[in-house]
């Protein structure tokens, strides 16, 4: 949903946690930023992009953590799709609080319609509640119990750009937990 600069139009922030992540022992020396995903995340990551597409929510824009977890989610996410839409690696995402998410996303070219964000938790856990000023059905109260990972939430919200993404702004419409088939 590519929007015309300018116009006070229909965007959707789309958050995706990164899929299930390893925990390599401590003693093996591999940095929390290069964690990989576990079997269970290279699951769920595809499924995540099956549902992304299920829902007609295939962004304009890929905002993602540099960290190697949420570089791989994504990318196996984007594999279930005709078109990779462009992405920009963020060293800011990583273990990004909410006001500095919402730093990232308020830079957004404003012919974004559709900005897919993928990080980390607890900052996308808490931008999702700081920008939802309601939620459909029970979105909301199932944010609060728990945004686990391959989480994908979906807010909604009218702007003329993304820089005026504000709390309390946005609709959470969806809330999707993906996950993949074992074997």
């Amino acid at each position: 949903m590519t929007v015309p600069a300018g116009a006070g139009v229909p965007r959707r922030l789309v958050v995706l946690r990164y899929a299930k992540s390893a925990r390599p022992p401590e003693d093996c020396g591999v940095p929390d930023h290069d964690r990989p995903l576990a079997p269970r995340g290279r699951r769920d990551a595809p499924a995540a992009g099956r549902a992304l597409a299920a829902a007609g929510c295939l962004p304009d824009l890929v905002l993602c953590s540099t960290a190697l977890r949420a570089r791989e989610t994504w990318e196996r996410a984007a594999a279930r799709w005709a078109t990779r839409p462009p992405v920009r690696h963020d060293p800011r995402l990583y273990a990004a609080g909410a006001a500095g998410l919402l730093a990232v996303v308020r830079e957004v070219p404003p012919e974004v319609g559709t900005l897919l964000l993928v990080g980390h938790n607890p900052g996308l856990e808490d931008l999702v509640l700081g920008l939802a000023g309601d939620g459909l059905d029970d979105t909301l109260d199932r944010v609060r119990a728990k945004f686990p990972t391959s989480a994908i939430a979906v807010l909604a919200w009218h702007g003329a750009d993304w820089g005026a993404l504000a709390p309390g702004a946005a609709l959470l419409t969806r809330l999707t937990v993906p996950r993949g088939r074992p074997g």
